[in-house]
């Protein structure tokens, strides 16, 4: 299987890191004196927090950052238990090279319960001699105060065009496929400063073709849709609703796609699951309903949302 382009090419320097230049020029100060408080991440998805951790860890400990560097994802230590079990264990752990800490990454804080918040905030205090927190969030306004006031706080804006621009004529090079202006102008257009998205996008459409023109891109962009959605089915018969809930809102709003479109492409990709007939057959209701209060045009993401819900409740049967 070929390697994701997003870990491929994730930088291994600071210089490797496009835009951000405030925020990096602080973290290079962090290294060369050694020492750096609790930091906290904030902007959207796939404009580098993530890689800018990483970074700082291969800047600070160098090829011991491994052994060094613990990144705590979405799925998992997202409650006031397991933030005082797993997490406090971690955090108890003492580096193993010349620096005094070790660094915990936790990606998407702002999805931390404000218990574990709370409980955060305090192995903040109490390991702050051997361990250096990093928080990652895409809203501020969702993180407590007194968590806050102890980090010290890093935008990171929407990596702007000319670098979007930049970075695809840099992967063309490199993987040896063509992409006309226009494909370019499409796909920074969609990506909305994402270069997470961009990089899947490219790869996306270079395995379907290797001169990529504009309808290459959409079809590209199509398939992650779809893939996306299909992954959102799948989470929601396993019970995972708060999290489907969310990312329909961002397909909805941050995306821009209306319900009906969503609907036709769940209808396409719901009959390929694995199920029982009986469950197909109550599937083929729900749709039709669906179908029917969307025609109607009132409430549009409610209705989808109920779908969605109602694919959870096939679990329990």
């Amino acid at each position: 299987m070929e390697e994701q382009w997003t870990e491929k090419y994730r930088p291994d320097h600071f210089e490797d890191i496009l835009g951000h230049k405030k925020v990096l020029q602080k973290l290079k100060t962090y290294v060369g004196e050694g020492s750096m408080p609790h930091l906290m991440f904030v902007g959207q998805s796939g404009v580098g927090k993530t890689s800018t951790a990483i970074v700082l860890a291969k800047e600070i400990y160098g090829e011991n950052w491994e052994a060094n560097f613990i990144e705590l994802t979405r799925s998992r230590e997202r409650g006031i238990n397991a933030i005082r079990e797993d997490v406090k264990e971690k955090a108890r752990a003492r580096s193993l090279t010349e620096e005094n800490f070790r660094i915990i990454y936790m990606d998407e804080a702002d999805e931390l319960t404000e218990s574990a918040q709370a409980a955060f905030r305090r192995m903040m205090e109490n390991f702050s001699k051997n361990v250096r927190f990093i928080l990652s969030s895409k809203s501020l306004s969702k993180i407590i105060d007194p968590l806050q006031s102890r980090c010290a706080l890093f935008r990171f804006h929407r990596i702007g065009k000319e670098d979007i621009q930049k970075w695809i004529r840099t992967i063309e090079e490199k993987e040896d496929f063509q992409i006309d202006k226009d494909a370019i102008k499409v796909l920074t257009r969609v990506s909305k400063g994402d270069l997470r998205k961009v990089t899947n996008l490219l790869q996306i459409a270079a395995s379907i073709d290797d001169d990529i023109d504009e309808q290459v891109i959409k079809s590209a962009v199509q398939e992650t849709t779809r893939a996306d959605i299909k992954g959102m089915i799948l989470r929601a018969q396993n019970g995972n609703f708060i999290d489907v809930r969310k990312e329909l809102y961002d397909l909805l709003i941050e995306e821009g796609y209306q319900a009906e479109t969503i609907l036709k492409m769940i209808h396409r990709d719901i009959y390929n699951l694995p199920m029982d007939k009986e469950k197909r057959k109550k599937i083929a209701i729900e749709l039709g309903d669906t179908d029917f209060d969307l025609v109607r045009g009132s409430k549009n993401r409610l209705h989808i949302q109920r779908l969605l819900a109602f694919f959870s409740t096939l679990k329990k049967e």
